[in-house]
């Protein structure tokens, strides 16, 4: 299959439209409704990142220009793939066991932790792209979106960072770390949405 390189783009910005809007639902199966099974809505999630993966990672292959944006949805998508991984191999097992034996809860929470590690790295790096996609923007003349982007990418950026940092327990609340990832993931797909030349 050879796609062009506009083809790729809109495939990225399509996958990062469908990542925006699943981690939501999840989070609010997760708050309003635990006792669904999201194990098929996760692994919906999953197959997203390793494409996610594939598709950003021919993009930057392809680009002239815009590397190091496709170049940190493309990692992002990776680590995405694994803290995914984590999720559904490794929380059930270790939460069974911490109920048996209440002396391995520390080690429970910590897969739990580093699977939020990779979490926030991975919206650190989408906070990344969509800085650097929302600056291209703003520079091609987009300057309401593109700067709306580039903002919400910067918060993204620097509150998942202090969260990576400093652990789930930090001085910032996991959440807004979290949101401002989704809404600046949101925002990065529709910013490529409308980046139309090869370039």
């Amino acid at each position: 299959m050879d796609l062009s390189q506009n083809a790729t783009v809109k495939t990225v910005a399509i996958l990062l439209l469908l990542a925006a809007i699943t981690q939501p639902i999840y989070t609010a199966l997760y708050l309003g409704a635990p006792e669904i099974d999201r194990q098929f809505l996760w692994g919906i999630e999953g197959l997203i990142f390793v494409l996610l993966a594939a598709f950003a990672g021919s993009a930057l292959v392809m680009a002239k220009r815009d590397t190091l944006g496709f170049s940190a949805i493309a990692f992002a998508g990776v680590l995405n793939v694994v803290q995914v991984g984590v999720g559904l191999t490794q929380f059930s097992p270790f939460r069974a066991a911490a109920e048996a034996n209440p002396e391995l809860e520390g080690v429970a929470f910590s897969v739990v932790a580093f699977s939020f590690f990779g979490y926030n790295a991975a919206k650190i790096l989408l906070g990344l792209a969509a800085l650097a996609f929302g600056m291209a923007r703003m520079k091609a003349g987009g300057k309401l979106l593109g700067g709306l982007t580039a903002l919400v990418g910067a918060v993204a950026f620097v509150a998942n960072t202090l969260v990576m940092m400093f652990g789930l327990e930090g001085f910032l609340p996991p959440p807004v770390a979290g949101g401002s990832g989704v809404l600046a993931t949101l925002l990065l797909a529709i910013c490529l949405f409308g980046r139309t030349n090869e370039a």
